[in-house]
């Protein structure tokens, strides 16, 4: 009875209208949300959002310094008609600050040493000569030369860095250099990653000729290492009350659940049953698109469930359509630009569905980013990956594009 009753109310859900792209995009990002922050160590920050402003907490730089090794002179005693100053001492950089008291005096000084305010100019190395303790000025100069002032990058207070970037290691560097070794985040939500299958058998496994190894699991395990989440996986077979006890357990202790596998119209597809019998909310199931059409979406209380197709292609192609821009809306990182190529070749799709076409992508001449379309075996087909970059999206509304033609890409590498 079990799976009569499965089969008759998949064959229920099959009769209900596939929704858009756009209107599975809008419906997902409705269901963005902010999932706090916390205080983390500068060494684990990279590439989490920043939650604060950093600021310089001195004057940037915080003395005078010169850019260049060389003599640190007072430009007064030039224009009295001084070319040759006796070197009173040396200084490098992280040392005190040496006076000069004596017009004719000037110090040799290293790039980025604290200047005294006695001095107000610094020559090269390569624009004097010196001959027995005396520097002798072969060129013309300029009052000011070679300093960099203090404060002149920022004043104290000033924000260096806003909040809502992603820590780079840049980030990370003006961070150490304020003193801020623990950074204000964005918590990132707590991910469970379940495939399923029968058929499939772990990496280290060999598997039989009727079997294959998992590659989703860790496929998207990897993107998110990219956003820092360090997220879960697991497999269950094509068990309805395995799949049951372990959604029921994982909806409990997760924010966000990626499943990848048993949401078609097979006889073993249990998860949208299972899902609706757990309480959770379906918000669409069926996109009118290729490949990634079976996908399933829902929630409840807060917690999401992306129930992407098994093929190993439209897991990535939802992943990065629809995931990873719900994933980085409720981070609120800065918003980028939407990408755009050029189409390198005709493509002839002659179905009423939204394509995603794998692409590799270059740089021409003009500077424009094209896109030259793979020719592929299906969604099963993963080997193309590796030497693709994005998907083109190609709309639901024409079944043939044309060489030359713009079209909104989806990256993966590049």
């Amino acid at each position: 009875m079990l799976h009569r009753s499965i089969s008759l109310w998949q064959q229920s859900e099959d009769k209900m209208e596939m929704i858009t792209v756009q209107q599975a995009e809008n419906i997902i990002l409705s269901q963005a949300q902010d999932f706090g922050k916390e205080f983390i160590h500068y060494d684990s920050a990279l590439g989490r959002v920043l939650a604060e402003d950093l600021k310089a907490d001195r004057d940037l730089p915080p003395f005078d310094r010169p850019t260049v090794d060389g003599i640190a002179i007072s430009y007064h005693a030039y224009e009295k008609g001084i070319r040759s100053f006796k070197i009173k001492a040396v200084q490098s950089a992280g040392e005190p600050s040496v006076s000069i008291h004596s017009a004719e005096d000037c110090i040799e000084i290293m790039t980025g040493a604290a200047l005294d305010n006695s001095a107000d100019t610094v020559i090269r190395y390569e624009d004097i000569s010196i001959d027995h303790g005396t520097a002798h000025i072969n060129i013309d100069i300029k009052q000011g030369q070679n300093i960099h002032l203090k404060a002149k990058d920022k004043k104290a207070g000033e924000i260096l860095v806003k909040a809502g970037q992603i820590i780079s290691p840049a980030i990370i560097g003006i961070a150490s250099s304020i003193g801020k070794t623990t950074l204000f985040v964005k918590k990132l939500p707590k991910i469970a990653i379940i495939s399923t299958g029968d058929e499939m058998v772990n990496a280290e496994s060999v598997p039989t000729p009727f079997q294959l190894r998992r590659s989703n699991g860790v496929s998207i395990q990897s993107v998110l290492k990219k956003y820092g989440i360090q997220a879960d996986t697991l497999h269950v077979n094509d068990h309805y009350e395995e799949i049951k006890k372990e959604l029921a357990r994982c909806i409990e202790e997760y924010d966000v659940l990626l499943l990848s596998g048993g949401v078609s119209m097979g006889k073993f597809d249990y998860l949208p049953e299972v899902c609706r019998e757990l309480g959770i909310e379906k918000r669409f199931h069926k996109i009118k698109q290729r490949p990634g059409k079976p996908f399933w979406f829902g929630s409840k209380d807060q917690k999401l469930v992306f129930a992407f197709p098994g093929n190993p292609v439209s897991v990535f192609m939802c992943l990065h359509r629809y995931f990873i821009p719900w994933l980085e809306k409720s981070l609120e990182t800065p918003p980028t630009s939407p990408l755009f190529a050029v189409l390198q070749d005709d493509i002839d799709f002659p179905f009423g569905l939204q394509y995603f076409a794998q692409v590799k992508l270059n740089i021409n001449s003009s500077g424009q980013l094209t896109a030259e379309s793979v020719h592929t075996n299906g969604s099963g087909d993963f080997s193309h990956l590796a030497e693709t970059d994005a998907f083109i999206e190609l709309p639901l509304e024409q079944n043939h594009f044309k060489k030359g033609e713009v079209y909104p890409i989806w990256k993966y590498n590049f």
